[in-house]
């Protein structure tokens, strides 16, 4: 793999991850800026360390790992006076997050999977509503239709994917 392979394939992972390294973060260090500061050391890190990452695991448990070496870190640096978790609470925490991040992973995977099986109309209205953010007004102006009809037809479509979605779920988890 190239280095621009590499840079592309780290964004890739990092922008998946970072969601549940910032909610680690944020977390175990009650400061905005000092947690904000941490997690760009974080992602520093994690990109000049890219290579060590064993791509055969989850990307976003390794990062954690890092994670939680650097809010150990962090604490070790600060005033004693500040209040400081337990090395075991941090990795409860971090163990935590890594297996709520797998779980969002398989649930994004099934809705777009599901996005992907509805019909034109239907995906053009859940855009219509959560990509531009229309009002059910606007909307049936748009589409030629009434507020009361669109309205309808949107909590038929997200019934529709919530039904997909679990049963997605389902014959993944059996």
């Amino acid at each position: 793999m190239d280095e621009t392979q590499k840079r592309a394939e780290f964004t890739r992972c990092w922008l998946s991850a970072e969601p549940s390294i910032s909610a680690y973060v944020f977390a175990s260090i009650s400061g905005f800026h000092d947690a904000e500061d941490v997690v760009q050391r974080i992602a520093q890190e994690l990109a000049r360390r890219f290579d060590e990452y064993d791509a055969t695991r989850p990307f976003v448990a390794w990062a954690l790992w890092i994670a939680k070496s650097r809010v150990i870190d962090f604490y070790r640096t600060q005033n004693r006076t500040q209040i400081v978790f337990s090395d075991d609470l941090l990795s409860q925490l971090a163990d935590t997050i890594a297996k709520q991040a797998d779980g969002r992973s398989h649930r994004r995977k099934a809705l777009e999977a599901c996005l992907n099986e509805l019909p034109a109309k239907s995906r053009r209205l859940l855009d219509l509503k959560y990509v531009e953010d229309l009002s059910a007004a606007e909307m049936a102006h748009e589409t030629g239709s009434t507020s009361r009809s669109v309205r309808v037809l949107l909590s038929r479509v997200r019934t529709v994917l919530a039904n997909c979605i679990q049963r997605r779920l389902a014959m993944e988890n059996s």
